[in-house]
């Protein structure tokens, strides 16, 4: 369904766009201006709310990009400011001419007034702070005023730098005392203002790295994010990492890197890639060349690291040389052939879980991937059924699905992993503007998985994430333990690539693409889980539980609304949900794991509220000492034993004799999950339903 909305958009834009944009004459041709053109256009008649490009958006697109340029208020005077509202009910009007002038505008006051600090912040470091004077700074950022000086600027960067170096101060100092060492404190300030400028420099480096391009990508961002928090700009090179991030999996060498003053390290080599399997590749590495096959190296030695980095990648099969300085200093030439590498972390993991000499099972999905270029290659779908049927074999007798921290993914895989629960029926209801609603179902009556299930989630579980939790919910085919409520994206995102609307024009090179949301999704209930979520039917406590990340968190979240629910069948077993549900309310009632943990994120909420902070040695140790003191109750919360058991699936142990960091990484995994009380309550409910008490094929017609 999603392939076929794309295509129909697609058909729709580019017959418009054969008049709007092919027989434009460009006197003056101007990447930018053709941005805003598709852009607008495809807003316009592609996003499931279009917005009015009227004075009101123009206000609000204005303090959104404002704010992304200096968010922490360090940048611009308030003279800037009033010189930029004068355009504030203006964006609109320019939009629709292309017109750049505001743009043109704030780019280059930003880049002189990042030149003025890149100055500022140097001198202030020169001098020692005082940190016997009596004075705070406010970190309320949102509500702080723009300064009316540069000595009002000069004060705010002093305040800043010297709460940084009280951190440092603070904790050096206490470093000094625990092992009963002398220091000086003149001498641990000076440290520290010297450790502040490495990481400004650093800091200003990436500043110095940024174009016109990468400025004009967050204006653009700021105009598209106005229609909804999900809508984005894809610029080419974040179009591939999205891409990427989808899949799983990229053409390359497999290895991570970072550019640190002007040179580009290895932070990670990528276990299973190419790179780590010929073993010539080592973290720290600096890359100095890079040379495609027996063509003359190229020196990258202060490029941009994203430029750097499409030079490494490239197509399977194909020769990459890299000049390599080791941590030794030696030069060294290594040749290395490009392959497709999987990001193992990205892809759905199981584990047995032992207890009282009964087996269960978890497959943790981290999100809903997909190769959007092949459904038949690797997809969460596939891999969560193959995992089902592992887990099978093991002996499992009860399954948990961990969805914490997933933020969503492909529709089509989470219909494809919800009918392995059940035997047939409908999913989801999707409903586009202009357009009726569509049922999305499971028509393959086969289940491969009939046994007790749980779901866990939390408030970091988005879109793709909710769906399944609600289906599972709604057909009484799972229990699921976790937040209040998950996050509340109830909105279906398309990715339509700007590069067809050119029509074989290559005059602009990749124009990059726009994630536009087109349709909302509802529950077969009939409910959104937009803004409201999927509320847990044993809510538990977390670290999220007061913390403002959600989607009605967000600026301006598309509203909740309902639909007519669809006729589907409840899964019939003999279970008790009720009694189930309430037994393991009242043991989280009386979880004091679990109370410890509510305390602890209450306590959080009220740290992050608080906005002043003493810039004064004593006041700022007196502060870090009492919360040192409440956060030592909390240090038992990681100290938590379930005494849960867990054990790698058969096939992969002999990955893990073969592989020292796919070991470590599943043993750090297990470490975790043995100290994770909503883990263990997880399989205490799977331990109060019975296995033989699920009847299959028995099913009760829902009365709507």
């Amino acid at each position: 369904m999603k392939r076929k909305f794309v295509y129909f958009l697609a058909a729709m834009l580019i017959s418009a766009a054969s008049c709007s944009f092919t027989n434009k004459t460009f006197d003056n041709p101007d990447k930018d201006k053709l941005l805003i053109d598709l852009i607008t256009y495809v807003l316009e008649k592609g996003h499931y709310n279009p917005q009015d490009l009227d004075d009101d958006f123009s206000s609000r697109v204005f303090d959104r990009y404002i704010e992304a340029l200096d968010p922490m208020k360090r940048f611009f005077l308030q003279e800037d400011i009033e010189e930029f509202e004068s355009y504030r009910n203006a964006i609109d009007d320019q939009l629709k001419t292309s017109d750049l002038t505001f743009f043109n505008l704030t780019h280059e006051r930003i880049i002189k007034r990042m030149d003025e600090a890149n100055v500022m912040y140097k001198k202030v470091l020169e001098e020692p702070f005082d940190y016997s004077a009596d004075e705070t700074i406010s970190v309320d950022y949102d509500n702080l005023d723009y300064v009316a000086s540069r000595d009002e600027l000069w004060d705010r960067w002093k305040k800043q730098l010297k709460l940084y170096s009280l951190e440092r101060v603070v904790s050096a100092k206490k470093e000094k005392e625990e092992t009963n060492a002398s220091y000086d404190i003149a001498e641990l300030e000076k440290n520290a203002r010297e450790s502040i400028g490495e990481t400004f420099s650093e800091n200003f480096d990436i500043y110095d790295d940024l174009e016109r391009r990468d400025w004009f990508e967050l204006f653009l961002n700021s105009v598209v994010e106005e229609f909804d928090p999900h809508t984005y700009y894809f610029a080419p090179e974040d179009k591939d990492r999205f891409d990427m991030s989808m899949s799983g999996k990229f053409e390359g060498i497999g290895a991570r890197l970072e550019k640190r003053s002007d040179n580009i390290r290895v932070v990670e080599v990528i276990s299973g890639g190419p790179a780590w399997r010929g073993e010539k590749l080592e973290v720290g590495d600096v890359i100095t060349k890079v040379a495609q096959g027996n063509e003359t190296p190229v020196s990258i030695v202060g490029m941009r690291l994203d430029d750097a980095v499409k030079l490494i990648k490239g197509p399977k099969g194909s020769e990459v040389r890299l000049t390599l300085r080791r941590v030794d200093g030696t030069i060294e030439v290594v040749s290395i052939t490009r392959d497709v590498v999987e990001i193992e972390e990205t892809y759905a993991k199981s584990t047995i879980i032992e207890r009282n000499g009964h087996t269960y099972g978890l497959i943790n999905l981290p999100k809903f991937y997909i190769d959007f270029q092949d459904y038949e290659e690797r997809n969460a779908a596939t891999d969560v059924a193959l995992e089902i049927e592992r887990l099978k074999e093991s002996g499992a007798e009860g399954l948990v699905m961990d969805l914490r921290n997933n933020g969503g993914g492909s529709l089509k895989t989470v219909v494809d992993i919800a009918g392995l629960f059940i035997k047939e029926g409908p999913v989801v209801q999707v409903r586009s503007t202009g357009r009726g609603k569509e049922v999305l179902a499971d028509e393959d009556d086969r289940i491969q998985w009939e046994g007790p299930l749980v779901i866990l989630v939390n408030e970091l579980s988005a879109s793709a994430s909710e769906i399944l939790a609600a289906a599972m919910q709604d057909y009484e085919r799972a229990i699921i333990i976790g937040s209040k409520q998950t996050y509340g994206k109830g909105t279906v995102q398309n990715l339509i690539d700007l590069n067809q609307f050119l029509r074989g024009n290559q005059e602009f090179g990749d124009v990059g693409a726009l994630k536009l949301t087109t349709q909302k999704f509802y529950r077969i209930n009939g409910g959104s889980t937009q803004l409201e979520g999927v509320k847990s039917d044993v809510v538990v406590p977390d670290k999220y539980s007061y913390s403002p990340i959600g989607e009605r968190d967000q600026k301006n979240p598309l509203p909740w609304d309902k639909i007519d629910a669809v006729p589907y069948k409840k899964w019939e077993s003999s279970i008790d949900f009720e009694a189930t549900i309430e037994k393991s309310k009242e043991r989280m009632a009386n979880n004091e794991q679990l109370k410890l943990i509510d305390e602890n994120a209450k306590w959080i909420k009220e740290r992050r509220e608080e906005k002043e902070i003493p810039l004064n040695l004593a006041a700022y140790e007196a502060d870090v000492e009492q919360d040192e003191a409440v956060a030592k109750k909390y240090n038992v919360i990681a100290k938590y034993e379930t005494g849960l058991k867990f054990q790698p699936l058969p096939y992969e142990l002999p990955i893990m004799d073969k592989d020292s960091t796919y070991k470590q990484k599943r043993e750090r995994w297990y470490e975790d999950l043995a100290g994770d009380v909503y883990m263990e309550e997880a399989i205490n409910v799977l331990q109060d339903i019975k296995l033989n008490s699920i009847k299959q094929g028995k099913l009760a017609d829902v009365k709507n």
